[in-house]
């Protein structure tokens, strides 16, 4: 049936654009999978001369589907050494692997690495980062407070050396 309006057929009424799905994430679990912590003081002695430590902080990222529709494992992999800059001797070495489980809705497929490498990491990272801090402390050195890490950054380092590692394979198919 039509509506009439002034003498005319008006025309008949669009259905309405699909919506997208608002996006939606929550945190249904995080926890340690693996944590070690090595104090290379404690164990041989402090180095002579002033310590002005230097520390270096490796991290990786990885994400896989599970079972559960939605339902996404990502797991952090820090790696915190430091090291006397004066003669490069060991002070310590923190290696903690940091699991969450999330549930996210609402992405699209194209979005879904990005955003599961991305997001779901930051959403961790104060929790990593207090435990780095209590364990260096607990372990005998002053809390180490880590910067933020900047994972769109990571990400995009990420694309990069997988690109570059393509590059060659293709020139060889040649």
């Amino acid at each position: 049936m039509t509506e009439e309006t002034n003498g005319q057929a008006a025309a008949p009424a669009q259905p309405e654009a699909k919506q997208p799905q608002p996006v939606r994430m929550q945190i249904l679990t995080q926890y340690i999978r693996d944590l070690s912590f090595e104090n290379a003081v404690a164990q041989k002695g402090l180095p002579g001369g002033e310590v002005k430590p230097e520390i270096n902080v490796q991290v990786s990222l990885d994400a896989r589907k599970r079972q559960n529709d939605h339902q996404y494992e990502i797991i952090m992999k820090f790696r915190v050494n430091s090291v006397n800059s004066a003669d490069k001797t060991p002070l310590f070495i923190c290696e903690l692997d940091y699991g969450g489980v999330f549930h996210v809705e609402g992405v699209e497929e194209q979005q879904l690495h990005p955003f599961l490498l991305i997001e779901c990491p930051r959403m961790l990272f104060p929790f990593v980062r207090r435990i780095i801090s209590d364990v260096t402390r607990d372990g005998g050195f002053p809390p180490f407070n880590m910067d933020p890490v900047d994972f769109v950054a990571l990400y995009r380092q990420e694309l990069a050396r997988r690109a570059q590692a393509e590059k060659p394979a293709e020139q060889q198919l040649s």
